[in-house]
């Protein structure tokens, strides 16, 4: 199982823990942020962009293709009713040129994206509350 903690800081700025490591989450000022951490939505997009980095990374390394020089790109459109995001695009730049096989093994190989496959089969999502119970007054 994967966690992650999230902690109000201050506004609309969040601490984000997993593991060892922290990254802040907060709104531009336009949204009543400091501008300094990326939105949720931005958060999804790179979380989605660095998990088809991963897999494409892998495949060029594991056929001695190429080292480095993998750049990925993700955008997506805003949609309402409900507020969501959609249309996504990810962008894989590879930086050797390849095969017409090699080129369908790197796609398969992104297509393996952990995230990418999430997003392709909705999970269930469950949302619990923990909510304190009032205190009793003493008088």
């Amino acid at each position: 199982m994967m966690e992650v903690k999230i902690t109000h800081l201050d506004q609309v700025k969040f601490s984000i823990q997993s593991r060892s490591h922290t990254i802040l989450c907060d709104q531009p000022a336009e949204n009543g942020g400091e501008d300094s951490g990326m939105t949720p939505p931005e958060l999804l997009l790179a979380s989605l962009g660095s998990c088809a980095a991963f897999y494409a990374v892998q495949y060029l390394k594991t056929r001695c293709l190429a080292e480095s020089g993998v750049g990925v790109s993700v955008t997506a459109d805003k949609l309402k009713q409900p507020a969501r995001l959609g249309n996504f695009r990810v962008h894989v730049s590879c930086p050797v040129p390849l095969t017409e096989e090699q080129t369908e093994g790197l796609m398969r190989s992104v297509h393996h994206c952990l995230v990418h496959n999430t997003l392709l089969t909705p999970p269930e999502i469950k949302i619990e509350l923990a909510i304190p119970e009032p205190t009793a007054v003493h008088v």
